[in-house]
């Protein structure tokens, strides 16, 4: 195991161009587009394309619609020619409700994007619902108790999971052991791989008002720190052509992932470039706390009497499967602010940099399972 470097670029630019990204050079796309048909796109729409405002003063709801989507096509369009063969495509996005010259309806934004990857050469498999349940007792549309004058609540976005080309291969022993370091812990798999994210709150994140855009789209970190995790491995390339505030950005150098993050809105600047400031000690604390989560887990499962059978080399704590008794997670040491928006991260071999206390005393297997004292772990908790 050898110390890690990544490097990190923000390009504020169009994403419809992206001529400077060689062509088969990404490992993963992660990103949250603009939603068609949200009121507070509609100026960044038109400004890319002055037939959607006159569409909108026209109350022609469908033909701005299409015209939004034609805008993401393009980004689409290059985002598939610079992924490698066998990589992902991870797009978080929002259907819109709205009302125009006074009809009522959804503009399914998921499908259109949908429709399009798989008509320029795409793979769809499986996606994520991401349940953001609002409990506002206003949230209902519409008349409420009365018959056909009520609408459902719109509260879940799509994460449209897709696939270029064949499945991804590892060939090389040296592939093979980066592959297995970047591996999930059992319980983890077993939420994250799930159809339906019920865990991860959403993100309204408020910006200055001199910036052209009174909200972002954000998405929260660990969703982003999610998808990279189980759609990439270490040292992989992780683009966003909707960077935003930088999130992916901060969750390719949390999983010791390489980034490009484009943004047209170069206000953003001063919100993106200050990650160097706080990304070291905010990366290592939230690695430190998926450690202690494992462990509280591993505490819970012993107390169950369940069998744990394998140890992880690096931490020592027990795990469920012989694939976890590899993953590593490489701690941040330094980020370096290079010229031209490129931000180069180093990275710590160490495992005992995340002050974690293994246990003092030898874990005893028996055939059916692991025992390990559970005040040893009430006492990494409490930290």
């Amino acid at each position: 195991m050898i110390n890690m470097k990544t490097t990190h670029n923000i390009l504020f630019q169009d994403a419809r161009d992206l001529k400077n990204i060689p062509s088969e050079s990404v490992d993963l796309v992660v990103t949250s587009p603009p939603y068609p048909m949200i009121e507070m796109w509609d100026e960044m729409f038109s400004h890319q394309n002055q037939g959607i405002q006159d569409a909108l003063a026209c109350s022609d709801g469908m033909q701005a619609y299409a015209l939004m989507h034609q805008i993401l096509d393009a980004v689409w369009d290059e985002v598939f020619r610079v992924l490698k063969n066998g990589r992902f495509a991870c797009i978080n996005i929002g259907d819109a409700t709205r009302t125009v010259n006074g009809n009522f309806c959804l503009y399914p934004n998921h499908a259109r994007i949908l429709t399009h990857l798989l008509n320029i050469g795409f793979s769809a498999l499986p996606d994520i619902l991401w349940r953001k349940q609002a409990n506002t007792p206003n949230k209902f549309m519409g008349s409420g108790m009365l018959p056909a004058g009520a609408y459902v609540t719109l509260e879940h976005e799509y994460i449209l999971i897709v696939r270029k080309g064949s499945k991804r291969e590892f060939k090389t022993e040296a592939e093979k052991e980066n592959r297995r370091e970047s591996g999930l812990f059992w319980e983890e798999r077993n939420i994250w791989y799930s159809d339906v994210w019920t865990d991860i709150k959403g993100t309204g994140q408020k910006l200055a008002k001199a910036m052209s855009r009174s909200r972002s789209a954000a998405f929260p970190f660990d969703l982003a720190y999610r998808l990279i995790n189980m759609y990439s491995v270490k040292g992989d390339m992780i683009l966003d052509p909707f960077l935003g505030t930088g999130t992916t950005t901060a969750a390719a150098m949390t999983s010791g992932r390489n980034s490009i993050g484009v943004e047209i809105d170069e206000s953003f600047q001063h919100v993106i470039c200050p990650i160097a400031h706080h990304i070291v000690d905010f990366s290592n604390d939230y690695l430190h706390d998926r450690l202690l989560r494992h462990y509280a887990f591993v505490e819970n499962r012993i107390q169950d009497s369940k069998p744990l059978k394998y140890i992880n080399k690096h931490y020592n704590c027990p795990v469920v499967t012989s694939q976890e008794q590899f993953i590593f997670f490489n701690t941040l040491e330094t980020v370096q602010a290079c010229k031209d928006n490129i931000f180069e991260v180093t990275y710590s071999s160490k495992s005992q940099d995340l002050n974690f206390e293994k246990p003092s005393e030898p874990l005893v297997r028996n055939k059916t399972k692991t025992r390990i004292n559970p005040s040893q772990l009430s006492m990494l908790n409490a930290q």
